[in-house]
C-alpha cells in the first residue's frame, strides 16, 4: 500500500509540473518573444526610447514589487486559487495589449500582464516544492527551470516571424490560446486545499511599504541614467526608498504576520543563495535581448535572423535544466550552484573577448551555449538548495522572497544594459538602436555601439565573479 500511495503521489507531482511549466512556458514565451520583437513594435507604435524601454522595464518592475505580497496572500487563501487568478490575469492583459493603439497603452497593460505574471512565478517553485517527494525534488525543479529555456528556445525565433509576417500585435495575441489551455487544464489538476490550519493575517502596511520602498528603488535605478540623479523622479525614487527602508524593517520585527520574514536573512546559507540569486539574474539578465538587438542594430539583420542567432543559448540552457535534476543524485545542489555560476562567468568573458562590429558567429555562439548551460545548471540548483526542506505552509512567502531578491536583479540588470550600451551614443541616435536601424545610419555610431556592448559584458562578467563567491561562502556557511 506504501508503494501505490508513493505512486499516486509521485503522479500528482508530475501531473501539476505539467502544470506549472506550461504556464512558464507562456510566460517565458511572452517575454523573450517580445524581446526580439520590440524594435518592431518600437517602428510601427512611434515609441521613443523611453517607452520602449518601458515595454520591457515595466513589467519586470511591476512583477518585482508585487512578488511578496502575492506570496503571503498565496499562504492565506491558496496556491490553486493565486494561481488560477495569475493566469486568468496574464491571458486577458495580452488580449488588450495586441489592441493598444499606442507604445504607452502597451506600457499599461504589460504591468497588468505582470500583475498576473507575479501571481504565477511567486506560486510556481512552491507547487513544484510541495507537491515533490523531498528526494525527486531536484528532477522536477530541473524540468521546471527547463519550460523557462524551451521558452527561451522558441520565443526569440516565433517573436521575429510573428512581428515580421503577421504584424506586432500578434506577439501578444498568440498568448491567449496558450492562456486558455493552461487555465483549463490548472482547474482540473491542481487539487483543492484540504481543510486545515492555515497561517491568519495579512501586514497590510508591511505590504505597502514593500511596494513604496522596492517600487521607489527599482524606479530610481531605472531611469537615473536617462533622467540623471536630479531629475524629480529619480530623486522621488530614491527618497522613497531612504525612508522607507528603516519604516519598513521596524514594521516587519514588530508585526504579528509580518509580510518578510526577516529572521530568514540571518542564516547565512539563506542570505548568500539569496545573494547569489540576485548577482547571477543582474549578471545574464538581458542576454537574449542584448544579442538579438546586437545582430539587427549593428548586423543589420531582420528580426527572424536575429531570433534564429540566439537559440543556441536556450538549447542550452533547456539541456543543462533537465541535467541537473539527474546530477543532483550525484553531487549536492549547492555544488551545482558553483559550478552553474563559473560557467556563465566564462560565457560572458568570451563574449566579451570576441565582441566587435564584424564578430564571426561561432563565436558568438560560443559564448552564448556557456551561458546558457551555467543559467541551466544554476537557476535549478540555488532554487533547491534554498526551498528544500522548509514547511509547506512557508514556500510561498520564502519562494516570492527568493524572487522579489532575483527579479530585482532583472530589473537592475535590465536598466543597466539598456543604460551602459548606449552611454557611447548621442542622445539623438538612442532610438536608432531600440528601432534596430542604428546600422543604416553610419559606420561610427555602430563602432559606438559595440563599445558600449563591451562596457556591458565587462560590468556582467565582474558580477558574475560575485556569484561565484556568494555561491562559495554559501557553502562553507553550511
Amino acid at each position: 500500500m506504501a508503494a501505490t500511495g508513493t505512486t499516486s503521489s509521485l503522479g500528482y507531482a508530475w501531473r501539476t509540473l505539467s502544470v506549472v511549466s506550461m504556464a512558464s512556458v507562456l510566460t517565458g514565451l511572452g517575454g523573450s518573444a517580445i524581446n526580439v520583437a520590440l524594435p518592431e513594435i518600437a517602428r510601427n507604435t512611434g515609441a521613443g526610447a523611453t517607452a520602449a524601454g518601458w515595454i520591457l522595464l515595466g513589467y519586470q518592475l511591476t512583477t518585482t514589487v508585487l512578488m511578496v505580497v502575492f506570496g503571503r496572500l498565496a499562504d492565506l487563501f491558496g496556491r490553486r486559487r493565486m494561481y488560477l487568478l495569475g493566469l486568468a490575469t496574464y491571458t486577458g492583459a495580452a488580449l488588450l495589449a495586441g489592441l493598444a493603439p499606442d507604445a504607452w497603452v502597451i506600457v499599461a497593460l504589460r504591468v497588468l500582464q505582470a500583475a498576473g505574471a507575479a501571481m504565477l512565478l511567486t506560486n510556481s517553485a512552491a507547487l513544484v516544492s510541495d507537491a515533490f517527494p523531498r528526494e525527486r525534488l531536484g528532477e522536477g525543479m530541473g524540468v521546471y527551470v527547463a519550460s523557462f529555456s524551451i521558452a527561451g528556445l522558441i520565443g526569440p525565433t516565433l517573436g521575429g516571424v510573428l512581428a515580421e509576417s503577421l504584424g506586432w500585435r500578434w506577439v501578444f495575441w498568440f498568448n491567449v490560446p496558450i492562456g486558455v489551455i493552461c487555465l483549463v487544464w490548472g482547474a482540473f489538476v491542481l487539487r483543492r486545499p484540504a481543510p486545515g490550519r492555515r497561517e491568519s493575517g495579512l501586514d497590510a502596511p508591511g505590504s505597502a511599504l514593500v511596494l513604496l520602498t522596492l517600487g521607489g528603488l527599482l524606479l530610481a535605478l531605472s531611469e537615473f541614467t536617462r533622467l540623471g540623479w536630479q531629475h524629480p523622479v529619480v530623486l522621488g525614487g530614491l527618497a522613497a526608498f531612504v525612508v522607507g527602508l528603516p519604516l519598513f524593517v521596524l514594521r516587519e520585527r514588530r508585526a504579528a504576520h509580518p509580510v518578510v520574514d526577516m529572521g530568514l536573512f540571518r542564516e547565512r546559507a539563506f542570505a548568500f543563495g539569496t545573494l547569489a540569486s540576485f548577482l547571477n539574474a543582474v549578471a545574464r539578465m538581458g542576454m537574449v535581448f542584448l544579442v538579438a538587438l546586437y545582430f539587427q542594430a549593428v548586423r543589420g539583420d531582420d528580426p527572424v535572423q536575429a531570433g534564429l542567432k540566439v537559440l543556441p543559448l536556450a538549447v542550452a540552457a533547456m539541456i543543462a535544466s533537465v541535467a541537473s535534476g539527474f546530477l543532483q543524485r550525484l553531487l549536492s545542489a549547492r555544488t551545482l550552484a558553483v559550478a552553474g555560476a563559473a560557467t556563465t562567468t566564462c560565457g560572458l568573458t568570451v563574449m566579451l573577448a570576441v565582441m566587435s562590429a564584424d564578430t564571426p558567429y561561432p563565436a558568438v555562439a560560443a559564448g552564448l551555449v556557456l551561458i546558457g548551460l551555467g543559467s541551466g545548471v544554476f537557476l535549478p540548483s540555488n532554487t533547491t538548495a534554498i526551498l528544500d526542506g522548509l514547511p509547506s505552509n512557508r514556500l510561498g512567502i520564502v519562494n516570492a522572497m527568493r524572487l522579489m531578491v532575483q527579479n530585482t536583479g532583472n530589473v537592475v540588470g535590465t536598466g543597466l544594459v539598456l543604460s551602459i550600451i548606449t552611454a557611447p551614443l548621442p542622445a539623438a541616435l538612442h532610438q536608432s538602436v531600440f528601432a534596430g536601424t542604428l546600422a543604416q545610419l553610419s559606420g561610427e555610431a555602430v563602432g559606438q555601439l559595440v563599445t558600449g556592448y563591451r562596457w556591458a559584458l565587462g560590468t556582467m562578467a565582474t558580477i558574475s565573479v560575485l556569484t561565484v563567491l556568494a555561491c562559495l561562502a554559501r557553502r562553507k556557511a553550511t
